[in-house]
């Protein structure tokens, strides 16, 4: 465990992860010749749609030795839409390093990633990449993260020179420059930054420890072993986030950092307890190479040339092929079939996997992502992970009706692969919804659905599942009587028919007093009435809080019938629903907008014009928390509304609230419109 190191890469588009990959393989001799993204040669941008994008849209897994160390690199995409992904990164890693494009403003979506990573419980630092590009700036870059963010990085790797002039670093802790490994004389023009850069980085290490911090006040500063040694605890405690100047594409820094990974990063034996569930109750366990078996799949996907992979971390004891394991989130047994090591699409077979490690899964039976792996007895499993909520929504359907019995299992798989995803059938509209966190996310879907499965889809906008009330009263009767020759149809009911409270649905009386209507024909007329009230009158939306009360009616000794006081029931409530006001009501959701001070003015001119109403505001950090509620209907849209008046800054949460009243001119429109289509 002391010998691996599980760094995560996560932040801005276009920052340079996968490149930075790609050059860490080829130093460490793991790779003989570098990829390159535009020519879909990379390790990690394998997948074609990586390749047709040319940019990361799933987690990679690479890794490489370096000083005797193994090293671990996940690299996720930085877009927000993959969440899921960078999520999943985070937890299998003791280390998460946001990659950031050292010639760019700050940029959205390393904002985004910040925001959804910032309370994992891991090590978190910064590698500003790019710093050969024109207009890059290292400390500015450090500056706009300190701006923007809760984060205060602290420089370790500092850069000599900058754009064309990028040449090499300087390791702080050590008072040492590297070019391309090899040390170097510090530049003479550097030295007094170096100076102030060192008493910055000696103060932020004798703040963490209480003994250190004696001595430096004692002293006036540490030696090299105490800073070296104070350092790492430093940042394995998460007191400092340590900052790293790399190129990439030129390979400037990237040895150094690949060295910084190993002494000052922590190794799977420096966190050594792990937080987890034991019978539905939060511990901490110890975990040790010589412990019980504890793993987790992280991610799990298919390969139409494989079958189902699963990504895993062990995190106690040792993982070997064919041992029987239990998974504790499905409460089944499963067993380990082939275990390998991954770089990329290349797999190494492994005869185990030890505790600290990660490596993949070939066809496990009953595990997937998110679960647990532990031994045939245990109780423990993986502490829960919070998803994002869903912000867009779109309805799914099979283009070509002979795929529509293949759409569900092959949505399912892929549903698998990504956990912010959400698959539901409405009742009510009778649609599949997909929900999830963007509208690259359920691209890609479509587009997997194609390529994988060979199943054409259509995406929608959802309908709206109105309901159907009345705000009067009414007294109404309909006889339903028909004669044809031989056995005719009769059925008389008398109803009165007031409104309920919202959210107490259909209320069913019976006051029928002296066998006006026999006793067998009365579920007759409730089952009629529950049938309108499913189907709706005046929108083809389910009818809520009524209470019909049948009081009176008349019936024929042998034309009666359970049907024919079904029908009298129906046209009756339909008489009354004329009488009675009918109004439609709509779907209101609770919503917490999350927006930087800047856009407040044009966030909440938009949603008055969404029919919102803002309920409060509070200062977080750096940004307004605005709470509101909004009709679904305006809500469907709303994303890529926030994302354009935001510049991609603002999120939002939103969860159902309640029913009311559609106003009137709406109303009328959303009728028009449902009976068009009928």
């Amino acid at each position: 465990m002391k010998s691996i190191r599980n760094i995560a890469l996560v932040g801005a588009v276009g920052a340079g992860k996968t490149s930075l990959v790609e050059q860490m393989l080829f130093n460490s001799k793991t790779i003989n010749r570098i990829g390159k993204i535009e020519d879909g040669t990379t390790v990690m941008d394998y997948n074609p749609e990586e390749i047709e994008r040319k940019s990361s849209v799933s987690l990679s897994i690479a890794n490489f030795m370096w000083m005797k160390n193994k090293i671990n690199i996940l690299d996720a995409p930085g877009l927000v839409d993959f969440s899921s992904e960078q999520i999943s990164v985070s937890l299998a890693a003791e280390t998460i390093m946001f990659v950031v494009n050292g010639a760019s403003e700050f940029d959205v979506s390393l904002e985004k990633s910040i925001e959804l990573l910032a309370d994992k419980p891991v090590v978190k630092g910064f590698i500003i990449n790019r710093i050969d590009n024109e207009g890059a700036d290292f400390n500015k870059a450090i500056e706009r993260i300190r701006e923007n963010t809760d984060f205060n990085p602290t420089p370790i790797l500092i850069p000599i020179g900058s754009e064309h002039k990028f040449e090499g670093v300087i390791d702080i802790a050590k008072g040492k420059a590297f070019k391309n490994g090899e040390e170097i004389e510090i530049p003479a023009d550097m030295a007094a930054q170096v100076e102030e850069s060192k008493m910055e980085l000696m103060e932020a290490v004798a703040e963490s420890d209480d003994a250190l911090l004696e001595k430096y006040f004692e002293v006036g500063k540490l030696t090299k072993d105490e800073m070296t040694l104070g350092l790492k605890n430093a940042i394995i405690q998460g007191k400092l986030m340590p900052a790293f100047a790399t190129s990439a594409t030129h390979d400037i820094g990237v040895i150094d950092l690949m060295t910084a990974i190993v002494e000052y990063l922590p190794s799977p034996a420096d966190r050594d307890e792990l937080q987890v569930i034991d019978n539905k109750e939060e511990k901490v366990i110890k975990i040790s190479e010589n412990g019980s078996l504890f793993a987790y799949i992280f991610k799990s996907f298919s390969d139409p040339n494989v079958g189902d992979i699963s990504y895993v971390r062990v995190f106690s004891g040792k993982m070997t092929s064919g041992s029987d394991v239990y998974i504790p989130e499905k409460d089944s047994k499963d067993r380990i079939g082939s275990m390998y090591f991954v770089n990329g699409k290349s797999r190494i077979d492994a005869a185990e996997l030890k505790a600290g490690d990660i490596g993949g899964l070939v066809k496990m039976k009953v595990a997937r992502g998110f679960d647990s792996i532990v031994t045939p007895n245990s109780k423990l499993r993986f502490r829960q992970i919070n998803l994002p909520t869903p912000v867009y929504w779109q309805s799914i359907k099979a283009a070509n009706q002979h795929d529509e019995d293949k759409i569900g299992a092959a949505l399912n798989k892929l549903l698998d692969e990504d956990h912010t995803l959400n698959l539901e059938m409405n009742q009510e509209t009778a649609e599949n919804i997909i929900s999830c966190i963007g509208e690259q996310q359920i691209t890609l879907l479509q587009k997997r659905l194609k390529s994988r499965y060979k199943i054409e889809a259509n995406l929608k906008t959802p309908s709206v599942p109105y309901k159907e009330t009345i705000s009067g009263t009414a007294d109404v009767s309909y006889r339903h009587k028909k004669q044809s020759g031989g056995k005719g149809q009769f059925g008389e009911v008398y109803f009165r028919v007031k409104p309920l409270s919202r959210g107490e649905g259909f209320q069913f009386v019976n006051s029928v007093v002296g066998g006006r209507i026999p006793t067998k024909f009365i579920p007759a007329i409730e089952k009629g009435l529950v049938e309108v009230i499913g189907k709706g009158i005046i929108s083809g939306n389910q009818i809520v809080d009524i209470c019909v009360d049948v009081y009176d009616g008349s019936y024929h000794d042998v034309d009666s019938s359970e049907m024919a006081f079904k029908i009298a029931s129906w046209n009756a409530l339909r008489k009354a629903f004329d009488k009675a006001k009918p109004i439609l009501l709509e779907p209101v959701h609770n919503v917490q907008i999350i927006i930087p001070d800047e856009y407040m003015g044009d966030v909440m001119g938009d949603i008055s014009t969404r029919r919102g109403k803002i309920q409060g505001m509070e200062k977080q950090s750096k940004k307004q928390i605005l709470n509101a509620e909004m009709p679904l209907s305006e809500l469907m849209g709303y994303y890529p509304a926030l994302k354009s008046l935001t510049q991609g800054r603002g999120k939002f949460t939103q969860e159902f609230s309640h029913y009311e009243k559609v106003p009137h001119e709406i109303a009328v429109k959303v009728i028009a419109e449902a009976n068009k289509e009928d």
